[in-house]
This record gives structure tokens, C-alpha cells and sequence, in this order.
């Protein structure tokens, strides 16, 4: 498993959803679900910068952008390139 799955997940798990046990899959859907809201997203772009070196600006804090871990992984990867 990518550590940044685990890394992004556990964030969300933790500091989000308040709720440590438990296990987000890559591909369920965060936004799109209502399981983070629009305020959850900000904390996630500013986690994301802060612990990736990624910046995503507000226009792409959107389910069109990333729904999943997954699309969110892909999303720092590309951009660390």
C-alpha cells in the first residue's frame, strides 16, 4: 500500500472524521458522498501542502478534482513529479 494512502487516510480518519478505526478504501467516494464537506476540503488542501509540498487551489476542492484517495494520491504524485 502507498504511504501516501496511508498517510492521507489516517488524516482523515483522525483529524476529520474523528473516528480513528476507521478504514477509508481508496476508492470510496469522500466527496460526493457528503463524507467531507466543503469545510473538511480546506483542511485537506492545507494538509495536503503542508505535508506533500502539493498545492491545490480552491477551484479544484471539488469531487471533479478528487472524490477518492485514490484520485487524490494520483493528484501529488503527478504534481511531485
Amino acid at each position: 500500500m502507498d504511504d501516501t494512502f496511508s498517510i492521507l487516510s489516517q488524516h482523515i480518519s483522525t483529524v476529520i472524521l474523528k473516528q480513528p478505526n476507521r478504514q477509508i478504501r481508496i476508492d470510496e467516494p469522500l466527496i460526493s458522498t457528503g463524507l467531507i464537506d466543503s469545510f473538511n476540503l480546506v483542511d485537506l488542501a492545507l494538509y495536503v501542502d503542508d505535508t506533500f509540498g502539493v498545492h491545490i487551489d480552491d477551484f479544484e476542492l471539488n469531487a471533479d478534482t478528487f472524490d477518492t484517495l485514490d484520485q487524490l494520491v494520483e493528484l501529488i504524485h503527478t504534481r511531485r513529479e
